[in-house]
């Protein structure tokens, strides 16, 4: 103790401060990893405990040996306070949540606006940042660190630390190798739950390509792209109207109408919407999930950056002079909507639709008819107007929907869902789940209004899902290889009104039947589906993607014909 005492008192070593720093890390900081491993080891028979007792050791030694590449005179403090108090969220986030920070994530949070972050606020993640960031990072600006007075002799204090480091790493693995790389192996998502290594290296990355690399060059395509002569003919005196839901953070588990046992679709129940049983997302957050529905991409090869650099179905479908509109209250069309009409929602107005940050989904129809009509001098034609919702976007649940959708109660009122129970979390998540239902039904209703104006017809996919409580996980974004189906199987609804099904010859009971499929559908259908029901050919047109060619046959041969 009075070494301790004396060495705050005279100053601190580097070496000294560098253990210190990376003992914090590994006994603190790290505390998601640590409840991974109990769920890892509580599914085990056995574990050597030996081994159990070197994770603390190896995780010490590790950041021992990186920390001291950083550790340097005027640098040390500046570097080391901002990884503290980032690192101190990561924890946070990890912790209650199961968040990791992959490349992923890290483009999510840089794209996420100034309301959207607001939500994640709590009193509980405000201590936990300031107990475990800030106060420490406070220390470490007060604590006096001595001056080198002979370099050499700091180098080599420097390198005999990194060498032991490295020496107890190796001990350890000659010791536990087998074990390690079992308990690695079996579950490879692990590395991506320590902290800092993990989203220090994703962000990098993320600043690496977005500020240090070559743009792609814009690249055009489904230049070839038009309406049949029949589609524009009928649009001369009964145009089509198409109207695309994106959905936000929508589940297909807790859907009704996909056998959920809880009537969160009495609104849409009777109103002949069909309900794709089994929909995989492209991905688990919507900076990756938006993007690649509408690009001409699989989720196998989809490249964010080549998508933001391109044409997309709404591109398409403009060229082909199908006329667009996008109504935003998400916070962000994700570069999507970049070239078309776009409104958004002014989500800091404060009336019976806003609360000054955020707005209820139903604020997207406000005006929808005048949109629809020529207010909106881009809309002529056949025409489709896509909405995008803020839907079920977490965590703060309670804040999509009106008091008077609150049907499943007690519902949690407050951001920190960890500090709710799963009950209370999951009926929060369900009045978001009608709610939305809801919105839907007054579109469809708004369209039936215009029957006699347009053939009408209205299409629902959520951007990904959503996970719970299950297994200690909430939230999304979870890289897509360990994403639970909570977080990759959507809902997708269709309706379309008679006309449209006559105009477009779409088997509707076909249909009916063709959503029962299992292992199927995706966000890479949507594409291709699109161009489809709005009968624009193109070179870039897939049939077997189409996820409506199966049940109308007709167009899907003509395409063919018309592309060969």
């Amino acid at each position: 103790m009075n070494m301790i005492k004396k060495q705050i008192i005279g100053g601190m070593s580097y070496v000294t401060f560098t253990f210190l720093l990376s003992l914090y890390f590994t006994v603190v900081i790290n505390l998601p990893v640590y409840k991974a491993l109990i769920g890892i080891f509580s599914q085990l028979e056995t574990v050597k405990l030996g081994f159990v007792l070197t994770i603390p050791l190896f995780f010490l030694a590790s950041l021992n040996f990186l920390f001291s590449l950083f550790s340097w005179p005027k640098i040390s403090k500046p570097f080391f306070i901002i990884l503290l108090i980032l690192s101190s969220m990561v924890s946070y986030a990890g912790f209650n949540y199961g968040v990791m920070f992959d490349y992923d994530m890290v483009i999510n949070i840089m794209e996420t606006d100034s309301s959207e972050a607001s939500s994640y606020l709590s009193l509980y993640s405000v201590i936990w940042t300031l107990l475990i960031g800030v106060i420490p990072a406070l220390i470490i600006y007060k604590l006096p660190i001595k001056p080198i007075t002979n370099p050499i002799t700091f180098i080599t204090a420097k390198l005999v630390s990194m060498l032991i480091s490295l020496v107890v790493v190796g001990l350890i693995a000659a010791a536990y190798y087998q074990d390690y790389a079992s308990v690695g192996r079996n579950n490879s998502y692990l590395k991506k739950v320590i902290i800092p290594t993990q989203f220090v290296y994703s962000t990098s990355q993320y600043v690496k390509d977005t500020y240090f690399t070559t743009p792609q060059p814009y690249k055009q395509i489904g230049l070839d792209a038009k309406q049949s002569d029949a589609t524009l003919a009928q649009a001369q005196t009964k145009p089509t109207l198409m109207i695309i839901v994106v959905g936000e953070t929508a589940r297909a588990q807790n859907y009704e109408l996909n056998g959920y046992h809880r009537n969160t679709n009495p609104y849409t129940r009777e109103l002949d919407m069909i309900s794709f049983q089994d929909v995989t997302a492209c991905g688990t957050a919507t900076a990756v999930s938006v993007p690649c529905m509408f690009a001409n991409m699989t989720r196998d090869n989809f490249n964010r950056s080549q998508a933001d650099n391109q044409d997309n179905l709404l591109d398409i479908l403009q060229r082909a002079n199908v006329s667009q509109l996008w109504k935003e209250n998400d916070g962000g069309d994700k570069s999507v909507a970049k070239n078309i009409t776009k409104i958004e929602i002014d989500r800091s107005r404060k009336d019976e639709m806003c609360n000054g940050s955020t707005c209820y989904d139903m604020a997207l129809l406000e005006n929808i008819e005048q949109d629809i009509e020529q207010d909106i001098e881009d809309l002529s034609g056949n025409r489709m107007i896509t909405l995008h919702l803020i839907g079920s976007h977490g965590p703060t649940y309670y804040q999509r929907y009106p008091s008077n959708k609150a049907i499943f109660q007690p519902d949690c009122p407050r951001a920190d869902i960890e500090n709710c129970s799963q009950e209370q979390i999951i009926n929060s998540y369900d009045n978001t789940i009608l709610y939305t239902d809801y919105v839907i039904s007054q579109m469809i209703d708004k369209l039936k209004q215009l029957d006699e104006q347009y053939n009408t017809a209205l299409v629902y996919i959520s951007d990904h899902g959503e996970s719970l409580g299950e297994n200690g996980t909430y939230l999304h974004g979870i890289p897509y290889r360990f994403a639970p189906e909570y977080q990759t199987k959507v809902p997708l609804m269709v309706w379309m009104s008679p006309s449209f099904q006559q105009t477009k010859n779409i088997d509707y009971t076909c249909l009916k039947q063709a959503a029962r499929k299992t292992g199927t559908y995706s966000h890479d259908n949507i594409f291709h589906s699109m161009l489809g029901v709005m009968d624009v050919s193109t070179q870039e047109y897939q049939a077997q993607l189409d996820i409506f060619s199966q049940c109308r046959n007709k167009f899907a041969t003509e395409v063919t014909k018309n592309n060969n």
